[in-house]
């Protein structure tokens, strides 16, 4: 019985196994599908059903920046002691390297890798947010990424047009730890502004603060909410006196990501 490489990524879907193991099964088994899903079994090769109901919050990101292009892989698994293990972290940083050589497309050709590294892992193993910034001409990228346990957990990417290296540099740390959500205040959701103004009326009133001073009192309040959420109102890390639109003093950050495990 002949088989097609749709009966090779069926039989794959269907135990977790990776994609030579299918192809040697069906060889195996003159194409039979059942058959060839006992002969993985009997192997061992084949993942268990239950794998893909489980969490997987752990896991490790890699970072790459190479000639103004920039990488950042996270790629996902149950326990901090796999995503520990020199194989899968390896494994982050091929990733990378393959996106900032191509795009982010570029992951789909190591999938076999992934679905093999299931097997002998014996964990839930599946890529997380892949992201690829180039650079325009004259901008400049830079980085941080925060280690934990021999693992990146938490990685910036930000691309500054009209600043320094060193500043682009400080940036990315204070994003690390600030965690903004918005790059600037005009990128706030009309919608999600509106629901913080409703909260903190409600606040304002319970507190009993006067009728006439709940609108510059609420004013007030969502200038704090801007600081904690949009990147430019926030007070910088190192000094607090100057926020980061000051700290950038005629530069621009044209786009940041920020991507962390759990």
């Amino acid at each position: 019985m002949s088989f097609t490489a749709k009966d090779v990524q069926s039989l794959r879907q269907a135990t977790g196994a990776g994609m030579m193991d299918a192809k040697k099964a069906l060889e195996a088994n003159d194409g039979d599908m059942e058959a060839s899903k006992q002969w993985l079994r009997e192997k061992g090769l084949a993942a268990s059903a239950k794998r893909d109901d489980r969490e997987n919050a752990q896991g490790a990101i890699a970072l790459l920046i190479q000639d103004n292009v920039g990488a950042i892989v996270k790629l996902k698994s149950e326990t901090d002691f796999v995503a520990s293990s020199e194989r899968f972290k390896g494994e982050a940083m091929a990733l990378a390297a393959l996106v900032v050589a191509k795009d982010e497309a570029a992951v789909s050709e190591r999938q076999s890798e992934l679905d093999d590294m299931k097997i002998v892992l014996k964990e839930k193993i599946e890529l997380g947010e892949v992201v690829r910034f180039e650079a325009a001409p004259g901008n400049l990228l830079d980085s941080y990424i925060h280690i934990q346990g021999g693992r990146g957990v938490n990685a910036v990417l930000v691309e500054v047009a009209g600043g320094s290296q060193e500043m682009a540099h400080d940036i990315a740390v204070h994003i690390a730890f600030a965690r903004p959500k918005y790059l600037s205040r005009a990128d706030v959701p009309a919608d999600v502004i509106e629901h913080e103004r409703q909260t903190l009326e409600t606040i304002s009133r319970n507190e009993g603060k006067p009728e006439a001073a709940l609108p510059k009192i609420i004013e007030g309040r969502l200038n704090g909410f801007f600081k904690d959420v949009a990147l430019l109102d926030q007070p910088y890390a190192k000094d607090d006196k100057l926020n980061i639109g000051q700290l950038l003093n005629g530069a621009t950050i044209v786009r940041y990501v920020q991507i962390e495990i759990g």
